[in-house]
């Protein structure tokens, strides 16, 4: 398959397509994912995103990956929600060093009525400052979704995690399809959406692609795809998996590239395990999103100036929310790495 057909943007993938996909030699599947990405993309820039914990532990849902569930002793503290001054402070700091998307995440089954409007000023006050919103709360109904998108959210994350035969193996509280109605709302409410999905829960290359068709076979892609690798937390579940091949990790980077030619693939939880040559190589497959700040919710993140230099090193850039000047938006992103270097950025519900 070239990587020209590769490229037009389809709804109705086969297994036995993905498998093939799949299963093609790592040169030949690396070369096709860079040059569909290369179709729509600048393959020197990354979109940067932050994401904070807006409430922290004490989940009910039994997600065995997580270690914010309340089934689980995995020593977290329960934080309750943060006010909204400490998030837009958060936010702010965030803006400073070069994201240009604020995600919030809360643990929780789906968002109370009491807590939704602290929620809705959340996102109003992050919208105020310039960047782009994104927000995980957990299962939405349709009120809640057409109120998020009135306050000005730009983006919902709601992961898919696995595949729909797998699923039940690692979730028992949601269905899945509790997952794709609330997609389907956030469609419907004129959001973007974030979803994706996590390898190393024991899953096989069946559920791997099972999930890329899930995503890529929706009427329309998710704008943004996490492609997350397990964090392993002692005393969740999954705590003892064996951990996932980086070639195989890559090959999913490659392979969701190229069936959603046109989604932002992030590469996101894990990095903190991966090498330098591990994350080039995931940015060649077509990964052109990540998560910059110290921490993603719970588990550590690769530090905000080490990946400006490891971007510096590939010649990649920060894909800016607006046009500006090259040399000047890198200066100030540097200079505010500089100053900011030894500060504690971005976290306070999810410092545990």
């Amino acid at each position: 398959m070239s990587a020209t057909a590769a490229s037009v943007t389809r709804h109705d993938w086969s297994l036995a397509e993905v498998k093939a996909l799949f299963e093609q030699p790592f040169n030949d599947l690396i070369f096709q994912a860079q040059g569909v990405h290369r179709q729509h993309f600048d393959a020197n820039r990354v979109q940067v995103s932050t994401l904070l914990s807006i409430k922290t532990g004490a989940c009910p849902e039994d997600c065995k990956y997580c270690p914010q569930s309340g089934h689980y002793n995995t020593g977290l503290d329960k934080e309750k929600l943060m006010e909204v001054q400490k998030v837009l402070e958060a936010a702010a700091e965030a803006k400073a060093i070069g994201s240009t998307r604020f995600c919030m995440g809360a643990a929780w089954k789906h968002p109370s009525a009491k807590d939704m409007p602290y929620v809705l000023k959340m996102v109003e006050g992050v919208k105020a400052l310039g960047l782009e919103t994104c927000m995980t709360l957990g299962k939405l109904d349709q009120e809640q979704t057409k109120a998020l998108a009135a306050a000005g959210l730009d983006y919902y994350n709601h992961n898919l995690d696995t595949s729909p035969e797998f699923y039940g193996n690692i979730i028992t509280t949601r269905t899945y399809a509790d997952r794709l109605e609330t997609l389907s709302y956030v469609r419907e409410s004129g959001m973007k959406i974030c979803s994706g999905g996590i390898l190393g829960m024991g899953e096989s290359l069946n559920d791997r692609a099972g999930l890329l068709i899930q995503l890529a076979n929706l009427p329309e892609h998710p704008e943004s795809v996490p492609i997350n690798m397990l964090v392993k937390v002692k005393g969740t579940p999954l705590a003892e998996e064996q951990d996932v091949d980086p070639f195989d990790f890559i090959r999913m980077l490659a392979v969701a590239r190229i069936m959603m030619p046109k989604s932002h693939v992030r590469l996101s939880a894990g990095r903190e395990q991966m090498n330098e040559q591990m994350q080039a190589l995931a940015f060649l497959a077509g990964a052109n999103s990540i998560f910059y700040g110290e921490k993603l919710l719970t588990t550590g993140n690769p530090q905000a100036d080490k990946d400006m230099l490891l971007f510096e090193r590939l010649g990649i850039q920060p894909e800016a929310r607006e046009e500006h000047d090259d040399e000047v938006h890198q200066a100030a992103i540097e200079q505010a790495l500089v100053e900011q270097r030894d500060s504690k950025l971005f976290y306070d519900a999810a410092s545990a």
